[in-house]
């Protein structure tokens, strides 16, 4: 079987410093950050996040009455998908389409969708009696008329991908991984597999998340959170005074294509993958695990036929914990000097669509030809040994980046682009 190259053709970012493909590079460039304290929660007390800025789906959505079984995490998600095909120019109706339904498929990235508590919350006072006790007793006989029947619609981590198909009528391959902050790769790599084996044209990848949710931050000591210090200085990716990260919102997507296809519509491919790495070293200790890093790094760049010599720089985790010495450790002994970038200094952990936001800024940066600097590594920390990009915007001077992203239950997954 001949093997199809796999290229990118379009971009869609909803991130927490600006929705859209320039307006997410602008603020990357400027140094701005998207933390601070949360204001949708509606609490006295104060939480560290990083919120997405208004985002009009009903722009997007049709109908709209489909947007009543969609959560925030999944209206990202669509919001996000329209964006990479108009970036990629690519027409999804009408007799002017540019890919047969049949060729077309998703695979998005999701974990845990938090759940809306106003929804629930006629449910509960159902069991509640004239003072502060609870009377369980009433919950089978009162409590199942007061749920929205399709109340399990907009919380089912499958349903982003089943929307995105729906609204763009891809009918091919269509599938979810939920890997936590490996999410977003995951769902690239199973997406590229699909074309390169044949079995699609186009398909529709990235991934979302969404932890600033309350059912979310009531785990907070699950993400190891920074509860101090000035938000907007937060979080300090592989710096001296890192603290703890801090957790937002974010979507991203991107057009996968054939170049063979691409090419034949016209399109103009960004960059294509080269290869694909993962590795997996469960210990039965939560944490990431410096050897599969460094494997999936290895397999990367040993399937795309490039060495570390090639590589302008790696797109990192660099989560701003005491974490990021593991990672950094992984990366000294696998790529030595060669630059390393994380994104999170300009909005925290985004769940399972960080690696997909993160992923957006070297494929632009690599268009443009400079990468922005890591923001807040003022001081890059004795106990994490690599070159970390600082100092304002540095030139793209390598045709080659890996995008690396880690869980916590010691997978790692690691892709290998070249600009196109």
């Amino acid at each position: 079987m001949v093997k199809k190259e796999v290229v990118v053709t379009g971009i869609g970012v909803l991130s927490p410093v600006g929705v859209g493909r320039e307006s997410y590079w602008n603020a990357l460039c400027e140094g701005k950050s998207g933390v601070g304290f949360l204001t949708s929660l509606g609490t006295t007390r104060k939480f560290i996040g990083s919120e997405v800025p208004e985002f009009n789906p009903k722009d997007y959505i049709k109908p709209r009455k489909n947007i009543k079984v969609m959560s925030r995490d999944i209206q990202m998600s669509v919001v996000s998908a329209f964006h990479a095909c108009e970036d990629a120019a690519l027409v999804c109706e009408g007799d002017s389409r540019s890919v047969d339904p049949e060729r077309m498929g998703v695979v998005f990235g999701c974990d845990l969708i938090g759940l809306e508590l106003s929804l629930l919350a006629d449910v509960y006072k159902t069991v509640r009696d004239s003072g502060k006790s609870m009377d369980l007793s009433n919950w089978g006989t009162y409590s199942p008329e007061k749920v929205m029947p399709l109340w399990m619609l907009k919380y089912l981590p499958n349903m982003p991908a089943c929307h995105i198909g729906i609204v763009l009528d891809a009918r091919g391959a269509n599938n979810t991984s939920t890997l936590d902050r490996g999410s977003s790769l995951a769902a690239l790599i199973e997406a590229y597999s699909v074309i390169e084996r044949g079995d699609a044209d186009v398909m529709i990848c990235g991934g979302c998340g969404n932890k600033v949710n309350p059912t979310i931050l009531a785990r907070g000591k699950a993400y190891d959170l920074s509860t101090e210090g000035d938000p907007s200085r937060l979080p300090r990716p592989y710096d001296a005074e890192r603290c703890g990260t801090v957790v937002g919102e974010g979507a991203a997507s991107f057009v996968l294509e054939s170049k063979e296809f691409a090419l034949a519509r016209g399109a103009k491919p960004l960059a294509r993958i080269l290869g694909v790495g993962r590795a997996n070293r469960p210990t039965g200790q939560f944490g990431i695990q410096k050897e599969s890093i460094v494997q999936a790094i290895q397999t990367a760049l040993r399937c795309g036929d490039r060495t570390v010599a090639d590589l302008d720089h790696v797109n990192a985790d660099g989560m701003g914990t005491m974490e990021d010495a593991i990672e950094a450790a992984a990366l000294r002994e696998v790529i030595g000097d060669v630059p390393v970038f994380s994104a999170k200094g300009h909005f925290g952990n985004l769940g399972s669509g960080t690696g997909a936001v993160e992923l957006a800024a070297s494929l632009i940066g690599m268009q443009k030809g400079e990468m922005p600097a890591t923001l807040h590594c003022d001081r890059v920390a004795d106990d994490c040994p690599i070159n970390v990009l600082q100092g304002g915007m540095t030139p793209v001077t390598k045709s080659t980046f890996v995008k690396i992203n880690n869980t916590n239950t010691g997978r790692s997954l690691a892709v290998l682009f070249e600009k196109i």
